[in-house]
């Protein structure tokens, strides 16, 4: 029977040791069996609880789930060792490595950069010429995944293409385009074409993504906010219908749409 990893190990040595005791002939079944392939889901779930822990403001949460976390990571690297396409090591010092030349404003001698978005242009710049050094013919958006939540993507797209200096120089051309979109939308509902309104639906929520992100906030997590607020006001009608004893049915919209303002009353007060 196995035994656990020694206790004095360094606390990173012994998760690996105890990952590549788990998949082990003799170890867990589960964990022998996984690929990279078939940790996905699980590597998107770890990702989310970090997530809300951060949201939720939970510290001691938030470390529980980046060992969660963690432990995908060093699953992925066992994986990829036992298929000899890297060594665990091998990514670390990678990311190391990457991590120091994208930061020559402060290891290099470079001039220091004096706000965020300067250290965020630099840096695609810099993603973008290793690109060019390797030969390689990844462009500069092949960086943002695919998979990634929309709002999120379209975010990410605009904040590379940003990097480079395509980019509106502030917020007011952009709550222009907004308009411009919108009325564009209004043209396609007017002609009845699902098609073209859902095209322009698409474009008018990347314009927003880009006001959002020009204005500095994460259209993600506003677009979240807003959502929890919509939960806690419907929250407070349904409460309300159901003390009524009234089926949904006998109510008005205007009836409903009351009880909504006595909801952001009662939350202002």
């Amino acid at each position: 029977m196995p035994t656990p990893p020694d206790k004095s190990l360094p606390p990173f040595e012994r998760l690996v040791t105890l990952m590549k005791i788990l998949r082990a002939p003799d170890g867990c079944a589960w964990d022998a069996k996984q690929t990279h392939e078939t940790l996905i889901p699980y590597l998107i779930e770890e990702c989310y609880e970090v997530i809300d822990a951060i949201e939720e403001g939970q510290p001691e949460q938030l470390k529980e789930e980046l060992g969660d976390l963690l432990v995908q990571f060093v699953f992925h690297g066992i994986v990829g060792e036992e298929r000899q396409s890297f060594k665990l090591d091998e990514v670390i010092t990678g990311v190391v490595e990457k991590l120091i030349r994208r930061h020559p404003h402060v290891f290099g001698a470079n001039a220091k950069l004096a706000s965020a978005a300067e250290v965020r242009q630099q840096w695609e710049k810099q993603k973008l010429s290793e690109t060019q050094a390797d030969g390689k013919q990844k462009r500069l958006l092949d960086g943002a995944p695919k998979s990634m939540p929309a709002l999120t993507l379209a975010f990410r797209l605009g904040e590379k293409a940003a990097g480079v200096g395509f980019d509106w120089p502030d917020s007011a051309p952009i709550v222009e385009k907004i308009n411009e979109e919108l009325s564009e939308l209004q043209e396609a509902i007017d002609l009845k074409n699902l098609d073209k309104q859902t095209e322009e639906v698409g474009d008018l929520l990347f314009v927003v993504c880009s006001l959002s992100r020009k204005l500095g906030i994460n259209p993600e997590q506003a677009l979240k906010g807003s959502l929890q607020k919509f939960r806690r006001r419907f929250t407070f009608i349904e409460e309300s219908v159901i003390d009524s004893g009234k089926p949904w049915d006998e109510f008005s919209l205007a009836e409903l749409e009351s009880r909504w303002t006595q909801a952001k009353k009662a939350e202002t007060k």
